[in-house]
C-alpha cells in the first residue's frame, strides 16, 4: 500500500457553527433578555405595549 508523503491539516473554517461563537451568541442572548426584564420592571408595562 502506498503512503501519502504529505498528510492534509484540517483547518477551522472561518465562518459557520463553532463552540466559540455560539457559547458568544448565547450568552449576549441572556444579557438582552435580561435587560428587557430590567427595563419592563423600570416601566412597569411590556415594551409592545402602546
Amino acid at each position: 500500500m502506498i503512503q501519502p508523503k504529505l498528510v492534509p491539516q484540517r483547518r477551522l473554517p472561518r465562518y459557520g457553527f463553532h463552540t466559540h461563537t455560539e457559547r458568544l451568541n448565547g450568552r449576549m442572548a441572556m444579557l438582552g433578555f435580561i435587560a428587557l426584564l430590567v427595563v419592563e420592571a423600570q416601566l412597569g408595562h411590556g415594551l409592545l405595549v402602546w
